[in-house]
């Protein structure tokens, strides 16, 4: 009888052990694709989040470059195309400020300060407030400035 008692209570154990490493295993392997999954969430938005810096880096430049085109193009001294630039000119500043907040909203802080500089000295080449310096020539400090700056933003990312 203390026999049959002795082998019921070990194999009672058995079962209750068998049991509790048993759930122990699925719940370390549950958490352990818990983690997995997190971690690919975690690179879809970090993927995703670069893809959307990356376009509002392009939406600037291609502004940037409508902007540039303009201060190139602009009629000496007001002449015939006057209302014509003006009004195509006074479109291309707002897109390029448009852009420029896109780059401020969804990029690295440090990229604000470059994009907003370089930004300025487009507005100051498209309404001549350049001196007698070639437009070039003025902004060439600043895009530089501002590619850099992008070029660095995107590598943290």
């Amino acid at each position: 009888m203390a026999g049959e008692l002795w082998a019921s209570t070990f194999s009672l154990a058995g079962v209750a052990l068998g049991g509790a490493l048993t759930a122990f295993t699925q719940r370390a392997a549950q958490r352990s694709a818990d983690r997995a999954e997190e971690r690919r969430q975690s690179a879809a938005t970090a993927e995703m989040r670069r893809a959307e810096q990356v376009q509002a880096i392009k939406e600037f430049l291609v502004c940037a470059q409508d902007a540039e085109r303009a201060a190139y193009s602009r009629p000496e001294p007001w002449g015939d195309d006057e209302d014509g630039w003006m009004t195509r000119t006074q479109t291309v500043m707002t897109k390029l400020w448009t852009a420029d907040r896109g780059v401020v909203l969804l990029c690295d802080p440090a990229l604000e300060a470059p994009a907003r500089a370089y930004g300025r000295a487009l507005n100051q080449a498209v309404w001549r407030e350049i001196g007698g310096m070639e437009v070039n020539e003025h902004l060439e400090e600043q895009k530089n400035a501002f590619m850099i700056a992008a070029r660095a933003s995107l590598a943290l990312t």
